[in-house]
């Protein structure tokens, strides 16, 4: 077999009544035997193993999938899976049915080849009717340029036309719902402005305590805080109040000066005659923080 100079080229077929020599045999991939050209194929050389790594598969009448069958497992058995797995009859009219043109009167079947979108009304037609005059296109759908707030007002007028029993109930869930959360505001502020006062009292002995009679040498002028008797201003509280117990308090005038309450700011000592604004004047000056 072969040529000295190649002593392992070609081969001779397996066929016993054959025993040809080839020079380019055809390895069968089932039983792996060599063939020549004249037996290559299954039929020819009757392979035994030519069915054992086909695939058959059987179209299910239910959803139109194909199903495939093993050779080492009963075919009841592999159809039994498909139906308890993955058989979806909805599937069937999708696979089967075929998509026409959307024109009145047009038989065209839509392939992949000839289907055409519209991009006003974003419907497959065919190449016939792929204009939109031929189609009858409606347009482009106008955007939606109503408030929002509209849908909501729609939906109180249909409210309203209902039985008056209905309404009662409705409006007296939202008075309920909205004096619950007006009672937890109040007293969250409550709480807020109990602390606040406390922490400017605190701060307002603080800086009485601290205040030296030496403060009142440089008190007159021009400054935020102002005497309610003569109009002296002052350039800060302790000044002010410096001032009206040297010189208001022999006057009589005591009570007329302790019936205006000043609220002094903990952290650069400016009084306000208004809780709120002094609330007002934190936040916005110091950020929040009213601790000394």
């Amino acid at each position: 077999m072969g040529t000295p100079q190649f002593p392992d080229l070609g081969k001779h077929c397996s066929v016993e009544d054959c025993k040809q020599i080839d020079f380019l045999p055809f390895t069968c991939d089932r039983c792996r035997q060599v063939f020549c050209l004249e037996h290559r194929s299954y039929i020819k050389h009757s392979c035994p193993k030519a069915d054992s790594n086909g695939v058959i598969v059987v179209i299910c009448p239910l959803c139109a999938k194909g199903v495939r069958l093993n050779h080492d497992e009963d075919p009841n058995i592999s159809w039994e899976v498909h139906v308890n797995t993955e058989c979806d009859p909805s599937n069937y009219d999708k696979v089967t049915k075929k998509r026409k043109c959307p024109v009145r009167g047009c038989r065209e079947v839509l392939t992949f080849s000839n289907t055409i979108k519209c991009r006003d009304c974003t419907l497959d037609h065919c190449l016939k009717h792929r204009f939109g005059p031929d189609h009858s296109c409606p347009g482009p759908k106008k955007p939606d340029v109503s408030f929002p707030f509209m849908g909501l007002l729609n939906r109180s007028k249909k409210e309203e036309s209902k039985p008056n029993r209905s309404t009662a109930v409705s409006s007296s869930k939202w008075t309920t719902n909205f004096l619950s959360a007006a009672s937890t505001v109040r007293a969250s502020a409550e709480a807020g402005m109990s602390k606040l006062s406390s922490e400017i009292s605190q701060a307002w002995q603080t800086a009485t305590n601290s205040a030296s009679p030496s403060s009142s040498n440089g008190s007159g002028g021009m400054g935020p805080e102002e005497c309610p008797q003569c109009g002296t201003r002052f350039s800060s509280v302790t000044n002010l109040i410096d001032h009206v117990q040297k010189v208001h308090e022999k006057g009589g005038n005591q009570s007329r000066v302790l019936q205006l309450p000043m609220e002094v700011c903990p952290k650069c000592s400016k009084g306000f005659r208004d809780p709120v604004a002094l609330v007002e004047h934190v936040e916005r000056d110091h950020r929040g923080t009213s601790k000394a």
